[in-house]
């Protein structure tokens, strides 16, 4: 394509736009439209970005777009129109093309528009245009967000990428040709744009309140302008140069002589004296040439030392996919000027904007609000400018929102996503791989810092610093990713400077840790292992077969029975049906299962369902009379079944594969859990932590970087140094680095001329070789052990000695069996005999043909397919006979539903369909009916409930429920905010109930749990809930009534209509209150209303809604009155005793306590009591038990007398005794609560009873009791 031969339409829209005349550009009248329809033809662009190319041959951007909006952006829609043009045609190549294109065409017209995009970036080197965008972004940006309209954003927004776009462009350093401190073009876009005051504006946006949606973009172009400044160089402008910077340059210049002088004297001694005619000819011993005499060389001696036999060959090429990466990162250093302003800039920024910036970037990054790959710029800013931060002067606390473990945190994640990511998308390995390095000089950095904070002389930041050493050495995520980013280093996708800054952020990390674990007795660490759990089954008792002795005493045990059931007698099961009619397995081969299954009937007792199979199986199976013929008698039926029990039959495998299943149903709530990291803590110690360096894939890393040592920097060479240190010296493995490519590294800088300033690696290579050799002395297969990298287990073997050849095999392998060819030939005749046998399993017929005990059925059958007469160790398992019935029948279907509704409110309720159901069948079967039913919805709801074990004081709901004929384990466990309210009434009801007289056990439940039911009435009583205490009551009433007219029972959902009703729904003590009379609540996330059971019949309903009424003082201490003639019953009985008792300890004038046997109630003294179900007594304070008055006690006397006129059959020594009780505990609250009473006061007589009682001989003096009296506390 001829990009100068513009398409017609092309060059008439350009010819359109203007023209510029000396520097003035003159604009056409339709120069608007043709901008619009320039944007027409870049949206509709081939994948050649042909349009794109055209323009930018015809150098639209600087003849045309450029002049126009420097000199018409006045024009507001001619201004938008043209920045939206110029953000499009700058828009980086990659994302024009989407990645770097592999196809020659495709590639060549790739760099066809970064040259274009770099002519675009020399236009923008104008100061000019930098203002005119910067006055219009500040007017924008001047505006109240009020004020500002959808247009006004696109419009900073579209500034801003443009901006983005220009600092994107990459360098073409062949062109430019520029050397440091010179201008580059990036230099001259960043002048302009600081002439500008553009650096100013992103400043404010980057420290703004307001702004905070420009924040990416802000952050973006930041680290456009810095990316190819160094921070340490950058940070040190302008400053006086230090000592130590001077003697690093003056090391380096030194070696740099060094080595220029030892070049000077080497080529002085390859000048021969004689002339090159006259060399002569020389023998090399022991150097082979083509046959097998000595090498003959024809050169001077002075170029003896360099010859090899690869002199003159071709070099091997390396395929493209073998090849080093490559650094494509340019550092150079910038103009002084542009340094200066830059450095300015950076120190702005930290003071002012990076801590709020990062934050809310890294928000955006979390929430996944930014673009993919756009925490790249935020790792590259955290890098450079806490480096920055470091170097100029430290101040920690302008990077604090970096320097945390959050952040340490999020990096560790982002670098081993990279990592993952290179291993697993090959095909853009080294993108990730540059990301990683990203991440890896951020994680430096940060590691940097905390060193530096850690030595710092202000006690705030070393507290600060151990902190975050603490959390990140305590962590095994931080503690194993360089171990891991060292065995899997790819030199092919990563470039030596990610291995340098991975070996120097290594020394650093093992340096801090060194130094933390050192004066420490003991460092604990977590550690992470993932655990695998493998099911454990339970053992199965294996039933010995047993002796006809003990099966005619078997027989004789059922004989009997089996005779009556014969006879028609006794009543039978239902039909049971013999054979799965939905199993692979014939049903002619399940006949040995069924009268597996009849024997295994007769042996556990079960006469009739033994009976009732076999004549089922004979209707199956007529053929043979195996089951008996048609016209069997009921002797000879049974004289069969004896047979059956006496005779020898195969183990019956149903049970087991019904085990399974059931097994596979409790366990699948724990198939989640099978795969788990089991997390815990474990003592660290630092040279195990250095041993896992000890790895054959981490030296090989090392010694890749030590190959370049004359082109690493003193540090690098330091840190590699130092690693190798630890292994060799403080891990005693020497021998770890006895390699013939270490030992030729060593070589090289043993000869090195400017060896003296590598004083380290002399020394190391030294001290290597010399234990090298000293092994060498005593082992003479050392030199050969130098061609092959080494574990821990020959490195041990090396210095201490080879095992013996008897030695050689492991214990795993000295146990394994081996196979002699006999026993192969054996093997493969009897597996081709067996193979096309149908009907018996190949492997039990092989085991019963070979020797006993001398092989496994496991052992087999590897061997088999390691000999290859079978693909597969599946192609033997064992199939398991089944006889599940899996057709229901429409009797069995409404027998199931009939026991789910039956004990739908138990514990178990699969467990008692299972006892009670007539067709037996696994677990798994009946819940899948179940399901498919639709009488659940979740399996879970069929598992046994386990319930909190607990003491409780007294009986509970459930015994109250179960009086009135409810199963009470379906009430739910009460919430725990309410166990604190439940467990002060059972404390105040076990003091009551000390007082009370024992009442009969079969009423004691109903007296409990009435009690607090009247206590939650008074609770929601006081807050203001009884209207929906009166809308529940009416809710059973309703109910019971309708229960009665229908007959039938279902669950009734209890809907709230009311307001007040639905707040009461939501409360906890009202939901409690439902708890305790049996409704039932939501059963899972289907359901939302609470429901009356099904199995609660009318008259326990209205016995429930009876108990819902506030009993009130005055009604808790009458006792009304009925007509002689009404039968009495228990429940009035209970009813009658509970109110006396409550009226004596009220009003009882008595001294002297009585025996609780002496007020045990008769049934025949409380024939006449009357019954009230309405009138509940209630909770009273315990202070107002007692009268502080005589006018108050002469009240009680006379309420007693008028009790007792009531009922008469009360016997006269209780109602003699009443007063006593009531004037001692009388006396005792008053020496409690007021003052102690004189001993006049004391001996003065109570009442008239108390001369009464003086004159009974027949009571004993009892022990005086002191009461506890305490005030109850409002829950």
């Amino acid at each position: 394509m001829n990009l100068y031969m513009m398409n017609c339409e092309l060059l008439a829209t350009c010819s359109a736009l203007g023209y510029l005349e000396g520097d003035t550009y003159h604009k056409e009248p339709d120069c608007l439209e043709s901008v619009k329809d320039l944007i027409r033809y870049l949206r509709h662009e081939d994948e050649t970005r042909d349009i794109r190319q055209q323009l930018g041959a015809a150098q639209i951007l600087q003849n045309d777009l450029v002049p126009l909006v420097v000199q018409h952006h006045n024009d507001k829609q001619l201004f938008d129109a043209v920045i939206r043009l110029m953000v499009n045609l700058t828009q980086p190549a990659l994302l024009c093309f989407g990645k770097v294109p592999q196809d020659p065409t495709f590639r060549h017209h790739f760099l066809q528009v970064v040259s274009f995009l770099q002519a675009y970036k020399e236009a923008f080197a104008n100061e000019r245009i930098f203002v005119v965008l910067s006055e219009k972004l500040y007017d924008l940006l001047q505006m109240d967000w009020e004020q500002r309209e959808e247009e006004h954003n696109l419009l900073i927004e579209r500034i801003l990428l443009l901006v983005r776009n220009i600092l994107h462009v990459p360098a073409d350093p062949d062109e430019e040709k520029n050397v440091d401190d010179d201008a580059s073009i990036h230099d001259r876009v960043l002048w302009a744009s600081h002439m500008s005051g553009m650096d100013d504006l992103v400043k404010f946006l980057a420290s703004s309140e307001t702004e905070q949606q420009w924040s990416m973009h802000v952050l973006e172009t930041v680290s456009l302008m810095f990316r190819d400044q160094n921070a340490e160089q950058l940070a040190a402008t302008g400053q006086a140069r230090f000592s130590a910077e001077r003697a690093t340059d003056l090391k380096d210049l030194e070696l740099l002589r060094q080595r220029e002088t030892a070049e000077k004297k080497s080529r002085v001694l390859q000048r021969g004296t004689r002339h090159s005619r006259f060399g002569g000819s020389y023998i090399i011993q022991g150097l082979k040439s083509i046959g097998d005499k000595d090498i003959i060389f024809h050169k001077g001696l002075h170029n003896f030392q360099n010859y090899t036999h690869d002199h003159g060959k071709e070099l091997k090429r390396v395929p493209k996919r073998k090849q080093q990466a490559k650094d494509k990162e340019t550092r150079r250093r910038s103009a002084l000027n542009v340094r200066l302003f830059l450095k300015e800039f950076c120190i702005d920024f930290l003071e002012n904007c990076y801590n709020r910036l990062m934050y809310i970037v890294k928000d955006h990054l979390i929430r996944e609000k930014a673009q993919q790959h756009d925490e790249t710029y935020y790792l590259w800013s955290t890098a450079f400018f806490m480096t920055f931060n470091r170097v100029h002067q430290f101040r920690p606390e302008l990077v604090s929102e970096t320097a945390s473990i959050r952040t340490f945190h999020f990096i560790e994640k982002n670098l081993t996503n990279y990592y993952e990511m290179m291993l697993t998308d090959k095909k853009e390995a080294s993108s990730w791989a540059r990301r990683m390095h990203l991440a890896l000089k951020a994680y430096q950095e940060l590691l940097m810092t905390v060193n530096e904070m850690d030595h710092s002389k202000d006690e705030t930041l070393r507290e600060s610093s151990k902190v975050i050493k603490n959390n990140i050495f305590y962590m095994m995520e931080y503690r194993e990713l360089f171990l891991a980013l060292f065995r899997k280093f790819d030199e092919t996708k990563q470039p030596r400077s990610f291995l340098k800054d991975l070996v120097e952020t290594t020394h650093l990390f093992l340096k801090m840790m060194e130094k933390f674990c050192k004066g420490k007795s003991t460092v604990m660490v977590q550690s992470r292992k993932v655990k695998r759990k493998k099911k454990k089954k339970p053992s199965r008792h294996v039933e010995k077969p047993r002796s006809s002795e003990e099966l005619e005493e078997v027989w004789r045990s059922i004989s009997e029975q089996l005779k009556i059931c014969a006879m028609g007698s006794e009543s039978l099961p239902d039909e049971i049906v013999p054979f799965d009619a939905a199993s692979e397995i014939p049903v002619e081969e399940q006949r040995t299962e069924a009268l597996v299954k009849i024997q295994n009937g007769l042996l556990s007792g079960q006469a009739g369902e033994s009976l009732v199979l076999l004549r089922s199986a004979r209707e199956v199976w007529p053929e043979g009379d195996v089951f008996g013929s048609p016209e069997s008698g009921p002797e000879e039926e049974v004289e069969l079944l004896k047979q059956i029990l006496l005779a020898e039959l195969p183990k019956s495998t149903q049970a087991e594969a019904d085990l399974d299943e059931e097994e596979d149903v409790e366990e699948e709530v724990e198939e989640e859990e099978l795969t788990s990291v089991q997390v815990s803590e474990r003592e660290f110690t630092f040279l195990d932590y250095m041993k896992r360096f000890a790895n054959s894939s981490v030296v090989k890393t090392y010694v890749i970087l030590l190959k370049n040592y004359p082109h690493n920097g003193i540090h690098t060479n330091h840190c590699v140094v130092k690693m190798l240190h630890r292994i060799a010296y403080d891990l005693k493995m020497e021998a770890f680095l006895f390699q013939l490519s270490i030992f030729c590294i060593f070589n090289r800088i043993l000869s090195d001329p400017a060896g003296s300033a590598y004083k380290e690696l002399v020394s190391f290579s030294k001290y290597i070789l010399n234990k090298f050799f000293a092994l060498a002395a005593t082992n003479n297969k050392a030199y050969v052990e130098l061609l092959f990298w080494k574990n821990t287990n020959i490195i041990r073997e090396i210095t201490e000695g080879y095992r013996k050849p008897g030695e050689e095999e492991s214990d795993a392998s000295r146990k394994r069996i081996k196979w002699t060819p006999q026993e192969e030939e054996e093997l493969q005749s009897l597996y081709l005999q067996y193979k096309e046998v149908e009907g018996v399993d190949v492997i039990d017929n092989i085991l019963a043909n070979l020797k006993p005990g001398t092989r496994t059925r496991k052992q087999i059958i590897n061997h088999l397919v390691q000999m290859g007469l079978a693909e597969s160790v599946k192609d033997f398992k064992k199939e398991i006979k089944g006889t599940r019935i899996v057709l229901w029948t429409e009797d069995q279907e409404v027998e199931l539903q009939r026991l789910f509704e039956e004990f739908q409110e138990t514990d178990d309720i699969l467990g008692n369909i299972m006892k009670h159901v007539t067709a037996k069948r696994s677990k798994a079967r009946t819940v899948e009916k179940l399901m498919s039913m639709g009488l659940v919805s979740d399996r879970k709801e069929l598992y046994k409930k386990r319930r909190r074990k607990g003491k409780s004081s007294g009986l509970t709901e459930e015994d109250f429920l179960r009086d009135l004929g409810v199963d009470g384990r379906d009430v739910d466990s009460e919430e725990e905010e309410d166990n604190d309210f439940e467990s002060e009434e059972d404390e105040e009801e076990q003091t009551k109930m000390e007082q009370i007289p024992k009442e009969k056990p079969c009423r004691k439940s109903e007296l409990f749990v009435d009690t607090k039911i009247q206590t939650i009435l008074k609770s929601l009583h006081e807050e203001g809930l009884s209207p929906p205490v009166v809308w529940l009551q009416n809710c059973l009433n309703r109910t019971a009534d309708d229960r009665e007219e229908d007959g039938s029972s279902h669950t009734v959902p209890l809907v709230p209509l009311t307001e007040d009703n639905e707040d009461a729904m939501e409360s906890k003590m009202f939901q409690k209150l439902l708890k305790m009379v049996g409704i039932r609540p939501p059963a899972n996330e289907q359901e939302s209303f609470w429901r009356i059971p099904a199995k609660l019949n009318p008259e326990q309903l209205r016995k429930l809604a009876s108990f819902l009424v506030l009993s009130s003082p005055e009604e808790a201490t009458e006792t009304p009155t009925e007509s002689d003639d009404q039968s009495p019953n228990l429940d009035q009985k209970a009813e009658a005793l509970r109110a006396l008792l409550l009226a004596r300890k009220k009003k009882a004038p008595t001294t002297v306590p009585i025996e609780p046997s002496e007020l045990k109630p008769q049934c025949d003294d409380l024939t006449t009591l009357p019954h009230n179900p309405r009138k509940r007594r209630t909770k009273q304070s315990k202070k107002s038990l007692f009268v502080d008055s005589d006018d108050e006690e002469q009240e009680g006397n006379e309420d007693v007398l008028e009790t007792e006129e009531q009922n008469p059959d009360i016997p006269p020594k209780i109602s003699s005794e009443r007063s006593k009780v009531a004037a001692k505990r009388r006396r005792l609250a008053d020496s409690d609560d007021e003052e102690p009473l004189s001993n006049d006061q004391e001996e003065q007589p109570s009442t008239s009873g108390a001369a009464t009682d003086s004159e009974n001989e027949d009571l004993l003096p009892t022990k005086k009791k002191r009461l506890r009296i305490e005030d109850e506390e409002e829950d």
